[in-house]
């Protein structure tokens, strides 16, 4: 699995919590201490509860099912970007469609309305439409492709959710739980972690403790696809193997036949 130490968590400042007075109590067994009016995120606990949530996705990555980031505050954006796309994950770095997850039905037929509008501008039928047509068209794929195009590849609902911040992705925290789809997240000492199932105390606002917690977090959904792909090739290799026996079991089982027959005659 994908790791990191505390001196590591410490110098990306995942240790930083919110002032005190807009602390959350449920936050209270993560606080290590109060500095200037500051509360102070226990490390140590970071460290378990992160191998903890970097295991369980490892697994649905090895398991070939997909997990959702979500992550639209502006200095999550580009580090969702960086990690989730080595990984090829679906996620959500503009605004959150009401209705993405408990209404993924209509979500879906957005996205096959993209792919339409993109096989009709591509084909010869699409060569009949006028400048305003095509320039209608094409406004309308930009502003789905905005707000769905990170999700297209998502066919069913994801194995699980990756949230950073969860008061402002609140929404999407309702969808989920509604759902019973797993939650995980990055939870600040202002947030509430008995919302979320797999919760990582950590601050949610640098920009440097979000990369320092992401890239714990794709490295093992990273390991974990790549066990997938061991573990298919492993078949592959099996099934060719037994294929190969069986071929040869047959060839020396007619073979013999042939030669009783001859013996008899």
């Amino acid at each position: 699995m994908s790791k990191t130490t505390y001196k590591e968590l410490l110098g990306a400042g995942v240790h930083f919590g919110h002032l005190k007075r807009k602390w959350n109590p449920n936050m209270a067994p993560y606080i290590f201490m109060e500095k200037n009016g500051i509360h102070i995120i226990d490390l140590h606990k970071t460290l378990a509860k992160l191998e903890e949530a970097a295991n369980a996705l490892k697994q649905i990555a090895t398991s070939g099912k997909k997990i959702l980031f979500v992550a639209t505050k502006k200095q999550a954006r580009d580090i969702i970007l960086k990690h989730v796309g080595d990984i090829n994950m679906p996620y959500v770095t503009e605004r959150w469609t009401g209705g993405m997850l408990t209404n993924f039905v209509t979500i879906r037929k957005a996205i096959r309305k993209m792919d339409a509008i993109d096989k009709l501008l591509k084909d010869e039928e699409g060569s009949n439409l006028n400048k305003k047509e095509r320039l209608f068209l094409s406004r309308q794929r930009e502003k789905l492709d905005k707000n769905l195009g990170s999700i297209k590849d998502l066919t069913r609902l994801p194995a699980a959710i990756f949230i950073i911040d969860i008061r402002k992705e609140h929404i999407a925290v309702q969808e989920a739980r509604k759902l019973n789809i797993p939650t995980f997240a990055m939870v600040d000492t202002n947030s509430d972690p008995t919302k979320i199932d797999f919760p990582i105390p950590s601050n949610d606002d640098a920009a440097k403790s979000i990369d320092a917690i992401m890239s714990v977090i794709c490295g093992s959904v990273k390991e974990g696809l790549e066990e997938r792909q061991q573990i298919k090739a492993k078949r592959q290799q099996e099934d060719t193997a037994n294929q190969a026996k069986a071929a040869e079991a047959k060839s020396k089982k007619e073979a013999a036949e042939v030669e009783a027959a001859q013996t008899e005659s």
